[in-house]
């Protein structure tokens, strides 16, 4: 039951992050009747009367990336897929690169893919920036997210230094969690990312866009992301071009919130 007060401020600013939503599943034990639903779900989950249009992307494992991509065909839903050793990392970049060649050639029209923690913390910043490098030039056509994990990035500066190699590596979205860790998405985490973006823009006159993923699962939770979003960077970048929610519980929740 949600505590959240219907007000016009409210409803107007949910029906923005709804248009940003990347639907997701990513378990395990998906099938293909899963992806199937999930597909059509989110093609239903529209209501024009109410202001309210699609989600903006389906994300699932590459395996299903043409499938997804048969479902929504004529629809503007994008197909998204993790792919790159999702969600450890622990792979050598020759297979991640396979892996994610594979969800191209399946039809994604973006990539979430996850950073090597463990080498960002060695201080090997050189690899995890050719890693990231070599991902965007076979995907320089598409969304690249990156993923940074930053539940197991341990500071604010581990956050910050992995948020500049993203974005100076050719990141279109800078990302903050897989979902597969104890420690997902936190406004603390959200906050350093977004302020690097802010940089990076006032240095260099580019915008990077930020996602959120992981344990957001609200509309009161999801409203502060975006809020947050909206005074750091400004209203004019939490459009689905430069702000995402990955979400699964939340779809849900937030259009029921939205069409009481």
């Amino acid at each position: 039951m949600t505590t959240l007060e219907r007000t016009a401020e409210n409803l107007e600013a949910l029906r923005q992050v709804f248009t940003c939503i990347d639907n997701t599943t990513l378990e395990g034990s998906d099938t293909r009747q899963r992806v199937q639903q999930l597909c059509h779900r989110s093609l239903e989950l529209c209501d024009t009367d109410r202001g309210i249009g699609h989600v903006a992307a389906v994300c699932v494992y590459p395996v299903f990336v043409r499938q997804a991509r048969e479902c929504l065909k004529g629809s503007d839903i994008r197909v998204a897929s993790v792919a790159g050793a999702f969600p450890a990392g622990q792979s050598p970049i020759a297979v991640k690169l396979q892996e994610i060649q594979y969800a191209l050639d399946e039809g994604a029209d973006e990539i979430d893919m996850v950073i090597s923690r463990g080498s960002l913390l060695e201080g090997d910043y050189g690899k995890v920036y050719d890693e990231i490098a070599a991902i965007r030039e076979i995907t320089e056509n598409h969304t690249l997210k990156v993923i940074l994990e930053t539940g197991e990035l341990q500071s604010a500066a581990n956050i910050a230094k992995a948020s500049e190699l993203a974005i100076e590596a050719g990141a279109d979205f800078i990302k903050t969690s897989t979902g597969k860790i104890a420690v997902s998405a936190t406004l603390e985490a959200a906050d350093v990312m977004l302020k690097v973006i802010k940089n990076y823009h006032d240095a260099t006159g580019k915008w990077v866009g930020f996602k959120a993923a992981g344990g957001i699962s609200t509309p009161e939770e999801v409203l502060k992301y975006y809020q947050l979003a909206r005074e750091i960077v400004g209203c004019e970048h939490t459009t689905n071009q430069f702000f995402r929610i990955g979400a699964s519980r939340l779809t849900e929740r937030l259009f029921a919130f939205l069409t009481e």
